[in-house]
């Protein structure tokens, strides 16, 4: 058990050994919090250098912007209710009253993304329902920029 433990942590350093993935990780991370970015330029730049699978890519890319999601979703829950001030918090609040967490899967849209995990911690939508949501969304995303990037929808 300990031989099959040491081998896989070993293939995760590899893997994590330059500081691309890690760049990826936290540029995605970084970008689905409340701070102003976007991931796609890191993860387009992670695939052109080639040196890992586009699977890993996604992987990591999606692991880091669903952290930054659900750390938006965790504020959410400490935070006390938010101003109404902003057009993009009423719309994010009223689609998840109207959508429940199935609107946590527009969770990597720009602007309204951020709100809409930040609203969802502050309705108190299910932990474990919204992870799911937010990381398929967010994976979907990524999925969808490494097939156009490697030509899979050209004929």
């Amino acid at each position: 058990m300990l031989d099959w433990f040491n081998s896989g942590f070993s293939e995760l350093w590899w893997y994590f050994s330059g500081s691309a993935l890690w760049v990826l990780f936290f540029s995605g991370f970084l970008s689905a919090t409340l701070l102003p970015g976007g991931s796609e330029a890191a993860f387009i730049a992670t695939l052109s250098l080639h040196q890992y699978p586009a699977g890993i890519a996604v992987v990591i890319a999606t692991v880091g912007n669903t952290l930054g999601g659900l750390t938006n979703y965790l504020l959410g829950r400490w935070l006390p209710k938010p101003k109404m001030n902003k057009p993009y918090i009423v719309r994010s609040i009223a689609w998840l009253e109207r959508y429940g967490y199935w609107a946590l899967l527009l969770s990597w849209l720009p602007v309204i993304g951020d709100p809409l995990c930040l609203a969802a911690g502050w309705l108190r939508v299910h932990l474990g329902l919204s992870t799911v949501m937010i990381a398929l969304g967010k994976a979907l995303r990524y999925g969808l920029l490494a097939a156009l990037y490697l030509g899979l929808f050209s004929s």
